[in-house]
């Protein structure tokens, strides 16, 4: 997997781009979308033009006082602001990135004469055929309808290793900007300009039209609720004090409010929601919607595919099992022989094993004589002839057929050995030599390294994984009970995907799935969080709501884990501010009364100087507070698998606790400093 470097979080240019974009966030258009610091600034507004109303009337009475409660309420907005913006300018900068792999291509589009014209990319339209060879840039989206070629998608993915494209398979998409490094493709443009992929990674990474997800919208009216209830709490509070004596003026109403009203994370709840999003950037995986980082984390069962993301993707040679008669190493040389021309991933391993199991030394044979022997979907063997020997491997009925058509016949403990390695999930390759037949080849899928932990992890987590495979029951069963998965699917199909997902969304489950060919569309689409592979087919990509640049099916752990750390940290950053909120009215509430009510002082646990100090040292707080937990807003706070009641427990211990307990010290910390400078 090529992750992408994490963008430093206090990034010179990152931050003077953040700040100036802060300015144009104080635009009220842009605030209502966000109730608590909307109220924020039409508060700093009256107070400013109380201060204005004020000095042209000649009133100078607490004007030093006011005016600083004016600029610490706009500072409040434009913190909240700053920290939106920064999380915003980290996915700006994803962006350029991704924007310097554009150039300015030209494409050799194939008429309906069959002849090449040489067109700017920027005039291929949709439907469009070109001709990419080795050294072009692919000029834009589209699907190989002929040839294979290897392709760098370095550009696109970060990862430098080259990739197999070709025409006919789940591996036919290809993605503009992107260049071929060896052969040819003919490419079907499946995209105009200004709608490629490309674009729409840009304009995803860059947070254009983020919309809000359903939790978001539920707490933004929770936020706004509280909002309300303290503004009444706020307008009572003016009678109440003129009858005990103490004059509450309207800015010092005003500052109250903002110090009781859930400011914290109303300044920073955007900047969480793109900070999930631009984590994920990192991965290389792009979310269509913050609604798709939000469900990853809520996700109950997680559907996987047996091939490339549990196993290796290609069944590795085990063991050599010769019938009676045969010694293991006459089986295992036949065996290297006749695949020493295979090039696939397990004939290799087949002389790999032979090797290093016996000794065997792989050998040229290109001038004894030999003829090798490849393989066909009618023979289904492959094989050499050398010397007069005939050797064979390939499926049981195939090598038993050509064992009997040379005067041969299969020995009796075959078939208990074929049944066995079947049992246990593997593949039986049988090897024969003329009319004599040697033994079995145990091919096995082999289980990736450390599955099994991060199955555990995803089961602490409390996912439920299912494997998915076109395989055999037994197949399934034995990967299955290897690899540490809950429970697996035998034999699917595009039917029986879509048709297990939807039984557990009746459940109420929330489910993820991972695809890359055109028959895992329908399940994409259906899942609620469907992440489909860059290196697929442009139906999978389409469907799903999340797009893995680096083709890695592994990442889906990854993914949910991201997703689970935006709810936490939104989660811990809401119980922080709502605990902050209580703490503020009862370090507030006694100093500003005790002058009318001397009873409060006992509650006045802080000793605050005076009333206008405590109301200064709570609005300064305020502010200050939202700047300090921008870092935690932007990493995100650190996840680990607990459970919800854990959890709950942790984010009341740490995230509560703290939240009561650092108002206190903070407030008393900046009266002292208040008091020290008279500045109320």
């Amino acid at each position: 997997m090529a992750e992408r470097k994490a963008t430093p979080l206090w990034e010179g240019k990152i931050v003077r781009a953040a700040a100036l974009d802060s300015l144009r966030k104080f635009d009220p258009r842009i605030q209502a979308k966000n109730p608590v610091m909307f109220v924020v600034e039409v508060t700093a507004l009256a107070v400013t033009l109380i201060i204005l109303c004020n000095l042209a009337a000649g009133v100078h009475r607490q004007l030093g006082f006011e005016i600083q409660i004016a600029l610490w309420l706009w500072f409040t907005v434009g913190f909240a602001n700053f920290a939106e913006a920064m999380a915003e300018g980290r996915g700006k900068a994803q962006a350029d990135n991704l924007r310097k792999t554009r150039t300015e291509t030209m494409a050799k589009r194939i008429g309906a004469d069959s002849a090449i014209a040489m067109v700017a990319a920027t005039q291929l339209r949709k439907g469009d055929v070109v001709m990419v060879a080795a050294g072009d840039v692919i000029p834009g989206d589209g699907e190989v309808i002929e040839g294979v070629a290897a392709v760098n998608e370095a550009a696109i993915t970060g990862e430098s290793a080259p990739v197999i494209r070709e025409s006919g398979g789940d591996r036919s998409a290809v993605t503009g900007g992107t260049t071929v490094i060896s052969d040819w493709i003919k490419v079907r443009i499946t995209a105009n300009p200004g709608e490629t992929f490309l674009d729409r990674m840009i304009g995803l990474v860059e947070g254009a039209q983020r919309q809000k997800t359903p939790n978001e919208i539920a707490l933004s009216i929770l936020l706004a609720g509280l909002t309300i209830i303290f503004m009444m709490v706020c307008v009572s509070l003016y009678p109440f004090a003129r009858y005990g004596g103490t004059i509450l003026t309207l800015p010092v109403l005003v500052a109250l409010l903002v110090c009781l009203i859930p400011t914290t994370i109303g300044g920073l709840l955007s900047a969480i929601g793109i900070a999930g999003m631009d984590r994920l950037v990192q991965h290389n995986v792009l979310a269509m919607s913050g609604r798709a980082v939000e469900a990853a984390g809520d996700v109950d069962t997680l559907l996987l595919d047996k091939t490339g993301t549990i196993t290796l993707g290609n069944r590795m040679a085990e063991e050599f099992l010769p019938v009676a008669g045969v010694l293991p190493q006459e089986l295992a040389e036949a065996a290297q022989l006749a695949s020493l021309a295979d090039e696939t991933p397990e004939g290799r391993s087949i002389v790999v094993l032979a090797k290093r199991a016996y000794g065997l030394r792989g050998r040229e044979l290109g001038g004894d004589g030999a003829e090798f022997i490849p393989f066909s979907a009618q023979t289904r063997m492959s094989g050499v002839d050398l010397h007069g020997h005939r050797i064979r491997k390939g499926a049981t009925d195939a090598v038993s057929k050509f064992v009997e058509e040379h005067g041969g016949h299969a020995p009796a403990d075959l078939k208990a050995m074929v049944e066995k390695i079947a049992r246990a999930g593997g593949t039986p390759l049988v090897v024969a030599d003329n009319s004599r037949m040697l033994g079995v080849i145990h091919l096995k899928d082999v289980v990736k390294e450390g599955i099994r932990e991060r199955f555990e992890r995803l089961r602490a987590m409390g996912l439920r994984t299912v494997m998915i495979t076109g395989d055999n029951p037994l197949t399934a069963a034995a990967i299955a009970k290897e690899s540490g998965v809950d429970d697996f699917l035998a034999e699917a199909t595009p039917e029986t995907k879509l048709r297990l997902i939807r039984e557990e969304q009746a459940q109420g489950k929330l489910v993820a799935m991972i695809g890359d060919g055109t028959n895992d569309a329908p399940a994409l689409a259906q899942a609620d969080v469907g992440i489909a592979m860059n290196a697929g087919t442009q139906a999978a990509r389409e469907a799903g709501n999340m797009v893995d640049l680096d083709s890695n099916p592994t990442k889906v752990m990854e993914v949910v884990e991201i997703g689970k750390q935006l709810l936490i940290t939104r989660g811990a950053l809401t119980t922080f501010s709502i605990a902050n909120d209580v703490a503020k009215y009862f370090a507030i509430i006694p100093a500003m009364f005790v002058i009318g009510y001397p009873d409060l002082q006992a509650l006045n646990i802080m000793h605050l100087a005076t009333p206008e100090s405590a109301i200064l040292s709570a609005v300064i707080f305020n502010a200050l507070i939202i700047i300090a937990l921008i870092p935690l807003a932007l990493r995100g706070v650190a996840y680990r698998p607990l459970g919800a009641a854990a959890i709950l427990t942790r984010n009341l211990l740490i995230y509560g606790l703290g939240g009561v307990i650092v108002p206190f010290i903070g407030i008393k910390a900046i009266d002292l400093i208040v008091s020290a400078l008279h500045l109320a």
